[in-house]
């Protein structure tokens, strides 16, 4: 079959199962589970995985919400491997399309998987939970399952990684932050508030001071630098001294080493504010998600493939930059990460608008776009082996290096 043929088979198997992927995504969208407690939409997923003849393993990489799937041709060629997240954020469910987006990979890789008899090389899956957070010890609350993957060796034989977000825009793979984590215990000495507050040392009123203290800090941080948190625990009573507070931060930057650079300066707030209000303070570190390594090859193949199906495609700096454990997958492989317009153009993640929109008639439609786009994206690095290799190569030259921006081939941002 020659590629325009095997691309109209990759669309024809898409549409033809539009109704049942849409069904799926609605109801991992009805039945919204945070981090590492994703069992119901890893049923779902697995099941139609194995359906259509996947190799399906659950429980992998230290977490039990998550999956390796693979489907293999018998033949010598490529490794393309699909992401799929499926967790939703805590009180507002789906409000980041998850449900989307773990559909839209499996789409495109059950779609791709039936074109090996004549491509060679083989499909995986990898079912990554708790992006959006997770439980201690399982991820952390930042998820970062995705480094788990890495360490546990499932990307070792992967050539390219990919998937596609729901957003306000459709955009290229851009800028992401690394992200690590500072947890602050103050443990004081209680007392009553009303008649012995001189006998107490004051847990909540060190925490203040290290919350002004960041805030101050703030104002001399670098551009794309981002210190940010919340209290987690501020007291019991008013009418007890706090023995105990406690607050949970992110530091986001560029790079690791910038986030890395910053947390001593944090922790110099913390030890301070702990001798002045006579508390003592634990602090707990958690490495969260890397920046990004953009791939540019990879970032022009989308963008030739979304053009192809009709998606305008808004070349213009994102806004604002995010943190992503998909980061991690882009240190290990060329990764791609591109976004699809799911709803009006100032569509902010996070929000019960955002819920909405990947509950709609644009957002399933988006969904179905979206597996043509990353089904015809994997075809063509199956079958084009100077795209592939350009994609490696370029990988190989910037391994470890910082993202920056880059002109797009045949396009310039605006």
């Amino acid at each position: 079959m020659s590629i325009s043929e095997l691309k109209a088979r990759l669309e024809q198997s898409i549409h033809q199962h539009r109704d049942e992927y849409i069904a799926i995504s609605k109801d991992i969208h009805a039945h919204p589970e945070t981090g590492n407690n994703e069992y119901y939409a890893n049923g779902l997923l697995t099941a139609l995985l194995a359906k259509n003849g996947f190799e399906v393993t659950s429980n992998v990489a230290g977490h039990e919400t998550a999956f390796y799937a693979v489907k293999e041709s018998g033949k010598p060629g490529p490794t393309i491997a699909y992401l799929a997240e499926y967790d939703a954020l805590i009180d507002i469910g789906h409000a980041c399309g998850h449900n989307i987006i773990g559909v839209t990979s499996i789409a495109a890789a059950i779609a791709l998987s039936e074109t090996l008899a004549q491509t060679g090389g083989r499909v995986v899956v990898l079912g990554t939970p708790a992006e959006e957070g997770g439980l201690r010890g399982k991820g952390g609350p930042n998820g970062n399952v995705k480094a788990r993957f890495v360490e546990h060796g499932f990307l070792k034989d992967v050539d390219v990684a990919m998937m596609v977000h729901p957003g306000g825009k459709t955009q290229l793979t851009g800028p992401f932050l690394a992200n690590n984590h500072l947890y602050f215990h103050f443990y004081g000495k209680p007392s009553h508030a009303g008649s012995s507050p001189h006998k107490g040392d004051n847990a909540l009123d060190a925490l203040v001071l290290l919350y002004n203290g960041i805030s101050v800090l703030r104002q001399q941080l670098p551009d794309g630098v981002r210190v940010h948190g919340i209290i987690t625990n501020g007291g019991q009573a008013p009418n007890v001294i706090p023995e105990y507070a406690s607050a949970h931060y992110y530091i986001r930057a560029e790079t690791r080493e910038a986030v890395e650079a910053l947390e001593p300066r944090i922790r110099a707030i913390a030890e301070g504010v702990a001798i002045a209000t006579g508390t003592t303070v634990k602090i707990e570190h958690q490495v969260g998600p890397r920046d990004f390594n953009i791939n540019q090859t990879l970032n022009n193949l989308f963008l030739e493939e979304f053009t192809a199906v009709g998606e305008q495609v808004d070349l213009r700096q994102k806004e604002g930059k995010g943190s992503t454990d998909v980061g991690d997958i882009s240190h290990a492989v060329p990764t791609a990460h591109p976004s699809i317009k799911i709803g009006p153009d100032d569509l902010i993640g996070h929000t019960v608008a955002f819920r909405e929109a990947a509950n709609s008639e644009q957002g399933y439609d988006a969904l179905v776009t979206g597996a043509v786009v990353l089904a015809n994206a994997g075809l063509r690095l199956l079958t084009e082996p100077a795209l592939l290799q350009e994609a490696k190569d370029e990988f190989a030259g910037r391994k470890t290096s910082p993202h920056a921006d880059r002109t797009l081939t045949g396009a310039a941002a605006e």
